[in-house]
Parts: C-alpha cells; sequence; structure tokens
C-alpha cells in the first residue's frame, strides 16, 4: 500500500530520531510547508537525497535516492516576507515508488519500510558500541573537539539509527546505512565503517603537521 506526501530533495541524509532544522526561502517550498499547515497533525514531508544535482533551483535535483525519510513537522516560525523556520524530526522511512511533478513542489508515491532488529544484533550491537565510543576520544584526540559521552539506547533499531547518523561519512555511505533491511545488518556495516575510521583517527597524530599545511597529505 502506498501513500501520496510531499518531497523535499535534499543534500543531507536524515534518518529516524534525527532532528533536522531547515531554513525555507524557495517558493515552492513556502508553498509546501503552507498546504501542510491546512492538514490534521501530524504533519510531514519526505526527505529525500540528493544523488546528482543541487538542493535549490527548479530541477536542479536531476537524480534522487530510491529510500528516503518522513519528516515530521514540530515547530514552524513563519517570517513576514513568507520564508519559514522550521524543526522536524525523522520518523519512518520510506521508498519512493513514483514521482509526481504536478504541483510546483515534488511530490511521490511512497511505500513505507518495516523496521526489524534483524538476526541477533545483540554480539554486533557490542562491538559497535565499543567502537564508537573509541571513534569518538580518537576525534577529540585529532582536534574535533571536547566529547559528550550520549546515551546510548538498548533498542537496536535507536542505536544503528544514532550511530548512523553521528559518524563523519560522505552521503553516499550514510545513504547505504539508511537503506539497510534491517538493524542487524546496519550495525554491522555500522562496524565496518568505524574499524576504518579508528584507523584513520589513529593515525592522524604520527603525521607531521608540515604535511597538512602544504596541501600533500591526503587520505585517499
Amino acid at each position: 500500500m502506498t501513500e501520496r506526501l510531499p518531497l523535499f530533495p535534499l543534500g543531507t541524509v536524515l534518518f529516524p530520531g534525527l532532528v533536522l532544522p531547515l531554513h525555507l526561502f524557495e517558493e515552492r517550498y513556502r508553498l509546501l510547508i503552507g498546504d501542510l499547515l491546512e492538514r490534521p497533525e501530524p504533519r510531514g514531508f519526505g526527505v529525500v537525497g540528493i544523488e546528482l544535482g543541487h538542493e535549490v533551483g527548479e530541477d536542479a535535483a536531476h537524480r534522487l535516492s530510491g529510500v528516503g525519510c518522513l519528516a515530521e513537522l514540530r515547530e514552524t516560525r513563519r517570517h513576514p516576507d513568507g520564508r519559514y523556520d522550521v524543526v522536524t524530526t525523522g520518523t519512518r522511512r520510506f521508498r519512493v515508488k513514483e514521482l509526481d511533478r504536478s504541483r510546483p513542489y515534488l511530490q511521490g508515491e511512497v511505500e513505507f519500510l518495516p523496521e526489524h532488529p534483524g538476526a541477533d544484533p545483540g554480539p554486533a550491537a557490542r562491538r559497535v558500541r565499543r567502537l564508537f565510543r573509541l571513534y569518538r576520544e580518537r576525534l577529540s584526540a585529532a582536534g574535533g573537539g571536547p566529547v559528550d559521552d550520549p546515551a546510548l539506547p538498548d533498542d537496536p533499531v535507536a542505536l544503528s539509527y544514532l550511530i548512523a547518523a553521528s559518524v563523519v561519512l560522505d552521503g553516499h555511505e550514510k545513504q547505504r546505512l539508511l537503506e539497510c533491511e534491517d538493524a542487524a545488518l546496519r550495525l554491522a556495516a555500522e562496524r565496518e565503517l568505524l574499524v576504518r575510521e579508528n584507523r584513520i583517527l589513529d593515525s592522524l597524530p604520527m603525521i607531521p603537521a608540515g604535511q597538512f599545511l602544504d596541501g600533500s597529505f591526503t587520505l585517499n
């Protein structure tokens, strides 16, 4: 069964549980929020990643990801000139089945995806917890600022999304995590990514600072 959603193409991947503030100034997105505010709560729109193109401008997003996340409106502030500041929270993943361009803003027929813990996520969750704490310590030591130790949830689905949202990764890797079928698979992928990121961060203090300053150092 599908449902029609207004869609917001974005260069950022939204995960369930993640808070996403937005400043909306394009006319089509002002219209989108205005239309939503005429509906009963809960009100939301689908955030879909941009695989090719840009966020701003008509037809700027040439190719979109197939899986996105529903962003529910939590706070809305309208400026006198019509711009909006909104705060949203990611809630449910969906798969885009069909696009509709009949409105000024994009709409889509979407199918919401189930959330499963997967097969025996406990061991993977414990490993990811340890690797994530090590990652945050090494990120701080490499100049990433002070580390606040977040309360990691016991639920494997919530844990997998918190880790996915918190680790510094490129958009393609974030999208891959969003698309994992269940939490166990997502945690397994995060384990591999955290092992890689920890190895990179562990090597940074051993590299002479001059190599950063002259631009000769690359992680590739």
